[in-house]
């Protein structure tokens, strides 16, 4: 028999008084992307971060039961992972691959220490791939060291003579050495990185597009939806609504 149908809204209404008055938040946007973005670069400090993330407390309650609760959080992470990876150069099946085989190695976890353990691996395995992909790419050190930096600050107004400063070049010859190497200007390059961002935000989390044109640093609103569209040729309304991830507890239904 089919349970009595509920109110989404007021239920996420109660949930976020209930949040308020136990002093409970979840964790900010930047905080939870600095794994992915330290992972895609091949930095291993993304193992600790990772890490630290999943046992910080501020991961928000998925389930009664502990050992599902993690196991669903490791999904979620490991979704994201793979997405990440795969913008950053990773073959896409090869990605997928190794999403599939870590679920399958959770799956099997009896406890909560059992499942930090495979998380622990997983992530130490997707950042390993990255560096190596970082190892056979042609980019002289200042351009990989302007692309990390990039990554790490997209909620700033970054510019060039920032950039140029902190890897220690001239301006106008850094200018040239990054569009030389990657095929395409610091200001477009910034702009493509904060659109691939918006697109994850867009995908798992519910922040409005209002507020992920603020995190982003776009000059307004407006912007930040001209900019969106001129990319995906849909606005971020548009896109929300066909690519949203709905839900990872999905993938434990049949178990």
């Amino acid at each position: 028999m089919q349970g009595k149908k509920t109110n989404p809204d007021r239920q996420i209404a109660y949930m976020a008084y209930i949040n308020r008055e136990n002093r409970f938040r979840h964790h900010y946007y930047d905080e939870e992307m600095k794994q992915y973005v330290l992972m895609k670069a091949g930095d291993m400090e993304a193992v600790r971060e990772s890490n630290r993330m999943m046992t910080s407390g501020l991961n928000g309650h998925l389930s009664d039961d502990s050992l599902r609760n993690m196991k669903y959080l490791f999904v979620a992470n490991t979704t994201i992972a793979t997405r990440f990876a795969i913008e950053g150069g990773l073959e896409s099946e090869i990605a997928y691959n190794i999403s599939d085989l870590y679920i399958n190695k959770m799956d099997l976890c009896q406890t909560v220490d059992e499942v930090l353990e495979v998380h622990r691996e997983m992530f130490t395995y997707f950042t390993k791939q990255m560096a190596e992909l970082k190892k056979k790419s042609v980019f002289s050190k200042p351009v990989v060291q302007c692309m990390e930096y990039i990554d790490l600050n997209l909620h700033t107004s970054i510019k060039a003579a920032e950039l140029a400063e902190y890897v220690d070049l001239n301006q106008s010859y850094l200018s040239t050495l990054f569009k030389k190497e990657m095929n395409i200007s610091i200001s477009d390059y910034i702009l493509k990185r904060r659109i691939d961002t918006a697109k994850n935000m867009l995908r798992y989390s519910e922040y409005p597009a209002a507020q992920i044109s603020e995190i982003l640093a776009f000059s307004s609103q407006s912007h930040f939806i001209r900019c969106f569209k001129k990319s995906t040729g849909m606005t971020p309304n548009e896109y929300r609504k066909l690519h949203y991830y709905e839900n990872f507890e999905a993938a434990f239904e049949d178990k």
